[in-house]
């Protein structure tokens, strides 16, 4: 069984930066693209960051863009999301979500980490 594990959260002042991880373990065969969301109470989640596995294609929600930055290592073990000059409203649950195909001939499917919470207060 895939499991996607972030960590990283927690307490950032305004202007501060954090980076989030999203590390995937069990049978892995291969990893497509990677997306980071966020979600606050009563909200739906909303897609910030998205990274495609060939590296080429890289996007951000408007209400990040310059701030946030999305990468995943060479081995492609673990995806990050940068992000920087943090505002109150960047406060949420944030959560990783990766294509990964098991087995070689196996179907892609998509694994969800357990979130990690955000905070961002002076």
């Amino acid at each position: 069984q895939v499991q996607l594990v972030e960590s990283g959260g927690g307490l950032v002042q305004p202007g501060g930066s954090l980076t989030l991880s999203c590390t995937a373990s069990g049978r892995i065969f291969s990893r497509g693209d990677l997306h980071w969301y966020r979600q606050v109470p009563g909200k739906e989640r909303e897609l910030v960051a998205q990274f495609t596995s060939n590296g080429r294609t890289i996007d951000y929600a408007d209400s990040v863009k310059g701030r946030y930055v999305i990468t995943r290592d060479d081995a492609g073990d673990t995806g990050f999301l940068h992000m920087n000059n943090r505002e109150p409203e960047d406060a949420a649950i944030y959560y990783c979500k990766e294509d990964i195909w098991e087995t070689e001939r196996g179907p892609q499917q998509q694994y969800w980490g357990q979130g990690t919470q955000v905070t961002v207060s002076s």
